[in-house]
């Protein structure tokens, strides 16, 4: 997934060079699905794209084989059916941005304690026209409650 998404960011920073102008999200979103449509889904990346751009707010989903849904919320992974009904349940439109967070949030949780393979931290980004904001470790609703001082010790037979 990475090397996917480094190689259509630097195809991006090209295609910006070349114009003069940012590019829209909708090229970033064609340059992924035809990367991976190419390759089957053999590649196995899912991503979420979502961006801002002189047309206004955008999200989608790409999955593996190259297919594309866009939607007003997005899941995907391990723990995405149970994020997906937090917004399913209670997304609404114009939300504040604090809204926005808070559900956001909440979905993550969902996933997390309804999935083992979700982590444990809720990470966010805020996307605005022109700038990000990430959000590390905005919540930590499952921590780690114990950690060995010295280690584990096994003992010699």
């Amino acid at each position: 997934t990475e090397a996917v998404t480094d190689m259509v960011s630097s195809q991006l920073r090209l295609h910006r060079y070349q114009t003069g102008r940012d590019s829209r999200v909708i090229t970033a979103l064609t340059l992924l699905k035809k990367h991976l449509f190419s390759y089957q889904g053999h590649v196995s990346a899912a991503l979420v794209l979502g961006g801002v751009d002189i047309s206004g707010p955008h999200l989608h989903t790409i999955y593996p084989h190259g297919s594309t849904d866009t939607l007003p919320f997005a899941t995907m992974g391990s723990g995405s059916l149970a994020a997906m009904s937090v917004f399913e349940a209670k997304y609404k439109e114009g939300l504040t941005r604090d809204e926005g967070i808070k559900l956001v949030a909440e979905a993550i949780c969902s996933g997390i304690f309804n999935d083992l393979g979700s982590g444990s931290n809720v990470d966010i980004c805020v996307i605005t026209k022109g700038h990000k904001e990430y959000l590390r470790n905005y919540m930590e609703p499952n921590p780690r409650t114990y950690v060995s001082s010295k280690g584990y010790s096994f003992t010699k037979k």
